[in-house]
């Protein structure tokens, strides 16, 4: 009986250690330091091991340190599943494994588009069957499968690869159409309780149109996104349902910086799922809204050059079909109005933009309202072969 109570009183007894008995004026100021000082990684690492430290200090955390919407900083895990910075785009790249059929996604820390190391955020694995092509992404750099417990969801094409569907493990604030059924699975971490469902939920869709004529030329693409309403892009408009807190197990994220030459598995996120903290969704009505579509930008015909041409200001050195810049294919509501802002409005803004740099490299510079994970997986879908639209 001792022993059970004495387990019983353990949490207690760690919230009330010295370090969570700080006073919260003290601990404010504290965190708040290090959040000016550490903006960057590998440095930033120190933020998300204050988070860690316990509840007090997590939620202190949570008060101060801004989302990438408003901060324009991937700190935690939940980062990948919140949107873009709404001031500038979020740089990372791509690396490429043909031998592995892997694709690992991390954060640039610099300008210089053909470094050897950054942030390891994302990776996917590619597995051909015989009706489709499955794109499984993960959290960790190495176990990609989905009976880990970081796979976070895939992207999935049809036979011809003029279609791609991608599925997030949590629902969003509509309650997309969820898989159907056998599709969804039970946990398997001994962190998360094994009786906690994860589903499958078709979030958004990729389409890159038939070319008919097999006229050569750049791709079509558009991308429906079934958890981000259209309204998001006007005036005081927001991506509704996203999560905003933070995990509970932080201990193993983020802990220092990943190597794209030779990726350590000390650099992997925490096995933490996003189980418990999808953010509060809303009534049905909001389901009825428009989702958000966007559209490639049509590139232009560069009669000296004698190829296609579109403008990526120095991020994409390497001229490839695969190259593509984003924008919202909708147009802002009638009648709506224009205050004294700049001429280009978030409808023109490019806000996913995918290019090659070398022969096994390529960049990937996302902004609101995409998230990380749902750029990694639109990008994904432009690797396939796809000789019906070429």
């Amino acid at each position: 009986m001792a022993q059970l109570m004495s387990l019983q009183d353990q949490p207690v007894v760690i919230q009330n250690s010295r370090w969570a008995c700080l006073p919260p004026e003290l601990l404010r100021d504290v965190i708040k330091r290090l959040e000016a000082s550490e903006g960057t990684w590998p440095s930033r690492k120190h933020v998300v091991a204050c988070a860690a430290v316990c509840r007090t200090w997590r939620e202190m955390c949570q008060e101060i340190v801004r989302s990438p919407e408003l901060s324009g900083k991937i700190t935690f895990p939940v980062s990948l599943k919140q949107p873009g910075s709404r001031d500038g785009a979020i740089q990372c790249f791509i690396k490429r494994d043909k031998s592995n059929l892997t694709y690992h996604l991390f954060l640039s820390l610099g300008p210089a588009l053909l470094v050897e190391n950054g942030k390891f955020l994302l990776s996917a694995k590619r597995t051909r069957r015989t009706t489709c092509t499955e794109y499984v992404i993960s959290m960790d750099a190495d176990n990609i499968s989905r009976s880990s417990s970081t796979y976070i969801g895939k992207l999935r094409s049809n036979f011809l690869g003029t279609k791609f569907i991608i599925y997030d493990t949590q629902p969003p604030y509509n309650n997309a159409q969820l898989a159907p059924p056998g599709r969804s699975r039970r946990f398997n971490s001994k962190k998360v309780s094994p009786k906690v469902p994860t589903g499958s939920y078709n979030v958004a869709q990729v389409t890159y149109e038939l070319n008919v004529l097999g006229t050569r030329g750049p791709r079509r693409m558009h991308c429906t996104m079934h958890s981000i309403p259209a309204l998001s892009l006007e005036p005081g408009g927001s991506v509704p349902g996203q999560p905003e807190l933070l995990p509970r197990c932080l201990e193993d994220s983020f802990r220092s910086i990943s190597f794209s030459k030779s990726i350590d598995i000390s650099t992997e996120f925490s096995s933490s799922r996003f189980s418990d903290i999808v953010g509060p969704r809303e009534g049905d009505e909001e389901g009825k809204e428009r989702p958000l579509v966007l559209r490639n930008k049509a590139p232009r015909w560069h009669e000296q050059l004698q190829c296609w041409c579109l403008n990526f200001r120095g991020r994409v050195t390497v001229a490839s079909v695969k190259n593509f810049q984003l924008i919202a294919a909708t147009q802002p509501a009638a009648g709506a109005p224009t205050p004294s802002q700049p001429a280009q409005s978030d409808h023109d803004k490019i806000i996913l933009q995918f290019g090659k740099v070398g022969k096994d490299m390529f960049t990937m510079d996302y902004r609101y309202p995409l998230s990380a994970f749902q750029a990694f997986a639109i990008c994904l879908s432009s690797f396939d072969t796809k000789l019906a639209c070429e």
